[in-house]
């Protein structure tokens, strides 16, 4: 808790541009919309921050920033911004669901504090907005963030800089309040809003990763359904999906740190229900007797179900993306874009 929300306002000098507009809006009430509805999204964003921020502000502070209403104000006394207070008002106003996506955002996907917000964002993206910051300020950053992720952000640093926000660390003293505040607020302003408005992914790719997680059967259900009321969103979702058979695209490098990674007997039985010229590829890429090893386990299996070859398939794909994540494998994407030549 900031020390801001222990102890009421009473010092509207102290209050930013957008806290004072919170102040007054909170103070209009829910019923006192024409304000809202004249700013833009942006505007409504940085004041509805603010506001939930806000805390107590004394009833002096009010009559103080809204003179010509101290009358209307005196009956009042002190008010509340709060997380809830701030959703109830912009209902009032806005629809639901972009109350709900503001608030979200507000509030942010993993807590309600900027450290928490931090903790999801990558590495490689965190690490690219902290190299153009002093090393004194990284220190703190990677001082609040849990020491996994700030491991993987020191590691995706320019050596000489990472090591010189590890020298900071080792000597940093606790942070005064007034500092930190002023850093979360940087990176509220500069980089999570940024993100915010740069890092909105294309609904087709988002599909494709869900339907991806389908079995078979529920996903030529939905594919079949959703071709016939829109054929190109179907034909995009299809062409962005990776599947099982699409590891037929691996090159041979890739095929053998694949089959290095993967637990044979889940491999024996994703394969029961791939193509035979998919079947062939992977054990082209054994040795004789391995392959014949498998071939034996997979007849000896007799049928399975079809939903167990799914998931087979799908524990399968996955390791083929971490793998292809830390850059060991490429992995062609189905659309053929991404087809390799040699």
């Amino acid at each position: 808790m900031t020390a801001r929300a222990k102890k009421a306002i009473v010092d509207p000098s102290r209050l930013s541009g957008p806290e004072k507009a919170a102040v007054v809006l909170l103070a209009l009430g829910e019923e006192q919309t024409v304000l809202w509805e004249a700013l833009d999204d942006e505007e409504i964003k940085e004041i509805s921050q603010a506001m939930a921020g806000l805390g107590t502000v004394s009833a002096a502070a009010v009559e103080e920033l809204l003179v010509e209403f101290v009358s209307g104000m005196s009956a009042t006394g002190a008010i509340m911004g709060s997380y809830e207070q701030t959703q109830r008002l912009l209902a009032a106003f806005l629809p639901q669901d972009k109350v709900d996506s503001l608030m979200e955002e507000i509030r942010g996907p993993a807590g309600r504090t900027m450290w928490d917000k931090l903790g999801n964002v990558n590495e490689a993206v965190l690490a690219n907005y902290l190299k153009n910051e002093y090393p004194q300020t990284v220190a703190v950053v990677l001082s609040k963030i849990k020491s996994d992720h700030a491991a993987r952000v020191l590691a995706a640093l320019p050596e000489e800089f990472a090591l010189e926000c590890v020298a900071r660390m080792l000597r940093m003293e606790p942070v005064q309040r007034d500092i930190l505040d002023k850093i979360e607020q940087t990176l509220r302003t500069e980089f999570m809003s940024n993100l915010a408005r740069t890092s909105k992914r294309d609904s087709h790719e988002l599909m494709a990763e869900i339907f991806n997680n389908f079995d078979r059967q529920t996903e030529s259900r939905f594919i079949g359904a959703l071709e016939e009321r829109n054929r190109e969103s179907a034909e995009r979702i299809r062409a962005l999906m990776f599947v099982f058979e699409d590891l037929g695209k691996l090159d041979p490098g890739g095929m053998q740190t694949l089959l290095r990674a993967v637990d044979k007997d889940q491999l024996a039985l994703a394969l029961k229900g791939a193509s035979d010229a998919l079947r062939e590829l992977f054990f082209s890429n054994m040795s004789e007797r391995a392959a014949k090893i498998m071939r034996e386990d997979m007849e000896t299996m007799g049928p399975v179900r079809l939903r167990d070859v799914d998931q087979a398939q799908m524990a399968v794909v996955q390791i083929a993306k971490d793998l292809a994540a830390k850059g060991e494998i490429v992995l062609a994407g189905a659309g053929g874009d991404d087809e390799l030549i040699y």
